[in-house]
C-alpha cells in the first residue's frame, strides 16, 4: 500500500489528505496530520474523496445524444463534432450566439481552470456566465471599487483577532467562504481562549452561532441597514489610517438617515446592540467584520459587501494584524497579470441590458438570452463542471430554455439535471489522476503556504484530464481564426501541460528563484505536506490599484440613496433563506452515499410560531409558493430560525428520471431555485437574490393561511450572551 499526500479539491479550505492506494485503487482517505495548513483537520467531504472518484455513475467515455438516448462514442469523434458545431453556429450567427457557463468546481482544479481559460479565449464570446453571479460577484465588485482590483479579497485575520463579527456566514458548515482557514472551529475557540469574542448576526441560530459568544437575530437582507448604522456611528470619530482615503464628508451625508433606531426598526436588531457593537469595534485593538454568502445573495449584496470593508476601515482595522489583511501568495495571479483588475459595463445583456461585471453577465439572464428571438440570441452553450438547472435562480425557466438550444456540449463527469440537455458530454477522469495546485484559493488563505499535489491514481485507459479535453477543444475551435499569438498560446500550453505552467509561475513569483525561498515545483515535491511561508502581513499600501480609497463612489452612492428609501418599507410577512451543511457543496456531492446518509437534510425549517399560524407540524409537509414557482417539502419545526423566516438548503432537486445519479435520486430533495426569481437581482452586480425571497406556505394540499398574524413578528430579536 502506498501513501500519497494531496490537497483536498472539494472546497476552498485546501485541507491536506493522506490517500492510501493499492493496485491503482484508493483504499482509504485520512487527514494529513503533518499538513502545514490544516494540521490534521478534514471534514466529511474530504474523507469521502475516494467514493467520489470511484463513483460507478461517473461517465468514462464521451456520450452523444441519439434517438434512443445517450450512446458512447470515441474521443476524436466527440471533440471533432463539438468543435465543428460550435464553429458553424458562431460563423452563422456571430460570436455572441455561443455561450459559456463555468461552475464552481472549476476553481478547485488546476487543469480545468487553465484549460477553461484557453477555451474561453478560443470562443471569442461575450456571452459568458458562471457561478460567480450566484454567490460572490458583489464582493469582487466591492474590491474593484475600493481597491482597484477584483481579486484583492479582504481576509479576516482570525488567528490574531480579539473580536470577530460575522454576518451572513456559517463557517462551521461552509468551512469558510472567500476564507481559507482549515479547522475554523478550533480557530474560533482560539479567539475565546485569548480573551476575545465571536459575534454572529444571522436570521438563524446556526452551527457557528452555537459556538459564538453572542448571536443577534436579524431579518434577512437587512445586513446593510445594520452596517450602515455602525458606519454612521464610527464616522463621527473615525480611526486614523496611513492609507490614502477620501470621501468622508460625502459618505456622512449618505449615511445620515441610518440612525441605530432606524436600522433597528428595519432589521430587528436592537439600537442598543448596534451602538454597543460599533463601540466595541472602535475600542478593540484587534477586531474584524466578515460578511459572506448571506450578505452577497440579496438585493443589497454590493452595498452590504462594501459596507463591511468601510466599517473595518473606519474602525481602524483595515490592513492591520488582527483585522483585515490581503494575501500575497506564492503564485500571485494579480502580480502575474493573469487576472484583470475588473470592469463593469463594457457590454450588456441582449434582452434586459444588464451590464457586464468582471467580464461576465448575470447567469439569471441566461434563459432569456436563449429564448428571446433575435439574431444574436444564444444558440449554443458550453458548460464546464456546472449544474445551473439546480444552482441558479428561475431554475424551471432555464431547464425549459436549454431544450431550445441548437447545440450544447458539457464537460462533466455526470449525466445530471443540466447535462441531460447536452448533445455531447465530455467526461474528464477524476482529478486525482492529475497534478494540482490551488491557483485561486491561496489568494484567500489566512496563512501563506504553497502546496503541490502529484497524481494519486494512474490515468485510466482511454481517460482524459480536464486540461487535455479543454485545451484540445480550444485548439480545434481556434484553428484559422483569431490572432496568431492566441492560437499559439493554446498550442504551447497544451504541449507543456499544467505542471510546467505552475513551475514557471512559482519560479517567477515573489517566493521564487530571486527570493531566499527559491520555490519551484521540484522543491514543493520534496515537501509533500506543503511549505509554510508565514502569516499574512499588511500589504495594501503597495497593492492598491487606485490613487485613494473612495468611501462614496457614485455607484455606491446611488445604492445608499435607494437603501435609505427602503428604510420605511414594511418587510414581507414571510421570507425564504438558504442554508448549507458540512456534508454538502452545492449540488455536486449528493451522489456519494456516505455524504447523504442519515436524516433528511432538505427540509423546510419553520419557527414554532409560524408552524402554528400556518397549520404545519414537524415531520409533515408544506407547499411553499413564491412569485415564480412552488415546491412541496418536509417540515422541520425549530426555534433556531427566527419568526417570519423559513429556510430551504441550496443544491437539491435530483428527481429527474433521465439522469444517471442513482444515489442522488434516492435523496432527491427539492430545488429551492424553483422559488427564486431571475428578475430580482442585486442592481450593481447582477448577483442572484437567493435570500429574503417573499413566500407563502400552507399544507401539502395548498390550503394556505391567508389571515396573517396581526401581532409584530418580534419586538426584540437580539440574542443574549451565551
Amino acid at each position: 500500500m502506498t501513501s500519497h499526500y494531496r490537497t483536498c479539491p472539494l472546497c476552498e479550505v485546501m485541507c491536506g489528505l493522506r490517500v492510501e492506494t493499492e493496485d491503482g485503487r484508493i483504499v482509504r482517505v485520512r487527514p494529513d496530520a503533518d499538513d502545514v495548513s490544516s494540521h490534521g483537520y478534514v471534514c466529511p467531504k474530504g474523507v469521502a474523496l475516494g467514493e467520489l472518484a470511484e463513483d460507478p455513475d461517473r461517465l468514462t467515455r464521451p456520450m452523444k445524444r441519439a434517438a434512443s438516448g445517450f450512446v458512447e462514442i470515441g474521443w476524436r469523434e466527440a471533440l471533432a463534432e463539438a468543435a465543428e458545431r460550435l464553429r458553424a453556429i458562431r460563423a452563422a450567427h456571430g460570436n455572441r450566439s455561443v455561450a459559456m457557463y463555468i461552475g464552481n468546481p472549476a476553481v478547485h482544479n488546476t487543469g480545468l481552470l487553465l484549460g477553461g481559460d484557453l477555451l474561453r479565449r478560443s470562443l471569442h464570446t461575450i456571452s459568458r456566465f458562471s457561478a460567480s453571479t450566484v454567490d460572490q460577484v458583489p464582493k469582487q465588485l466591492s474590491s474593484w471599487l475600493l481597491y482597484g482590483h477584483q481579486f484583492l479579497f479582504p481576509l479576516p485575520d482570525v488567528d490574531r483577532t480579539e473580536l470577530f463579527v460575522i454576518l451572513g456566514a456559517n463557517p462551521l458548515a461552509s468551512n469558510g467562504s472567500l476564507l481559507s482557514a482549515p479547522g475554523i472551529r478550533k480557530r474560533l475557540r482560539g479567539i475565546r481562549d485569548r480573551g476575545g469574542r465571536v459575534v454572529l448576526i444571522d436570521p438563524r441560530r446556526t452551527e457557528t452561532a452555537k459556538v459564538a459568544d453572542t448571536h443577534h437575530f436579524v431579518r434577512p437582507a437587512t445586513d446593510a441597514f445594520v452596517l450602515a448604522a455602525i458606519a454612521r456611528e464610527l464616522l463621527a470619530d473615525p480611526a486614523p489610517t496611513a492609507l490614502p482615503v477620501e470621501g468622508h464628508e460625502r459618505l456622512a451625508g449618505f449615511l445620515a438617515p441610518f440612525t441605530p433606531e432606524a436600522a433597528a426598526a428595519r432589521s430587528g436588531m436592537s439600537a442598543d446592540a448596534i451602538r454597543a457593537l460599533a463601540a466595541d469595534l472602535r475600542s478593540a485593538s484587534r477586531a474584524v467584520v466578515y460578511g459572506r454568502i448571506g450578505t452577497c445573495t440579496q438585493r443589497w449584496g454590493t452595498v452590504s459587501s462594501w459596507l463591511v470593508d468601510v466599517v473595518n476601515l473606519l474602525a481602524g482595522h483595515l490592513d492591520t494584524e488582527g483585522g483585515i489583511l490581503f494575501a500575497e501568495p506564492a503564485i500571485d495571479l494579480i502580480a502575474a497579470g493573469l487576472i484583470g483588475p475588473g470592469s463593469r459595463g463594457r457590454w450588456a445583456s441582449r434582452v434586459r441590458g444588464l451590464p457586464e461585471v468582471m467580464g461576465e453577465l448575470p447567469v439569471a439572464t441566461l434563459a432569456e438570452e436563449i429564448t428571446e428571438p433575435g439574431e444574436e440570441r444564444v444558440r449554443a452553450l458550453v458548460t464546464l463542471a456546472g449544474n445551473p438547472v439546480l444552482s441558479t435562480p428561475g431554475a424551471g425557466r432555464l431547464d425549459a430554455a436549454l431544450g431550445e438550444l441548437e447545440f450544447m456540449v458539457s464537460v462533466d463527469p455526470y449525466l445530471n439535471e443540466t447535462t441531460r440537455h447536452a448533445d455531447l458530454i465530455l467526461p474528464p477522469a477524476t482529478s486525482l489522476a492529475s497534478g494540482h495546485y490551488d491557483l485561486v484559493f491561496h489568494h484567500l488563505a489566512v496563512r501563506t503556504v504553497a502546496k503541490w499535489s502529484d497524481p494519486v491514481l494512474p490515468m485510466p485507459e482511454g481517460g482524459r484530464s480536464d486540461f487535455d479535453i479543454l485545451s484540445d477543444l480550444a485548439v480545434r475551435i481556434g484553428r484559422g481564426r483569431g490572432p496568431l499569438r492566441k492560437r499559439l498560446r493554446a498550442r504551447v500550453l497544451r504541449a507543456i501541460g499544467e505542471a510546467q505552467v505552475v513551475d514557471w509561475l512559482l519560479r517567477f513569483g515573489r517566493y521564487g528563484s530571486r527570493s531566499p525561498h527559491k520555490l519551484s515545483l521540484r522543491k514543493l515535491r520534496k515537501h509533500p505536506h506543503g511549505i509554510d511561508l508565514g502569516p499574512l502581513k499588511p500589504s495594501l499600501a503597495r497593492r492598491l490599484r487606485v490613487p485613494a480609497i473612495d468611501l462614496a463612489p457614485a455607484l455606491i452612492a446611488g445604492e445608499l440613496q435607494a437603501l435609505a428609501a427602503d428604510l420605511e418599507t414594511a418587510p414581507p410577512r414571510l421570507v425564504l433563506i438558504g442554508r448549507r451543511h458540512l456534508r454538502s457543496n452545492n449540488s455536486w456531492m449528493h451522489n456519494v452515499a456516505s455524504l447523504v446518509k442519515g436524516r433528511d437534510r432538505c427540509t423546510l425549517l419553520v419557527h414554532p410560531d409560524d408552524a402554528e399560524a400556518f397549520g404545519l407540524v414537524d415531520g409533515g409537509t408544506a407547499r411553499v409558493k413564491s412569485e415564480v414557482g412552488e415546491v412541496v417539502a418536509p417540515v422541520e419545526v425549530s426555534d433556531e430560525i427566527m419568526p417570519g423566516v423559513v429556510s430551504l438548503p441550496h443544491g437539491w432537486g435530483h428527481d429527474r428520471d433521465d439522469t444517471r445519479m442513482r444515489v442522488a435520486r434516492e435523496h432527491a430533495g427539492v430545488n429551492v431555485n424553483l422559488l427564486t426569481d431571475p428578475a430580482v437581482l442585486d442592481g450593481p452586480s447582477g448577483n442572484a437574490v437567493l435570500n429574503g425571497v417573499p413566500v407563502q406556505i400552507g399544507d401539502r394540499r395548498g390550503q394556505e393561511v391567508s389571515a396573517y398574524l396581526e401581532k409584530p413578528v418580534v419586538e426584540q430579536l437580539s440574542g443574549g450572551v451565551r
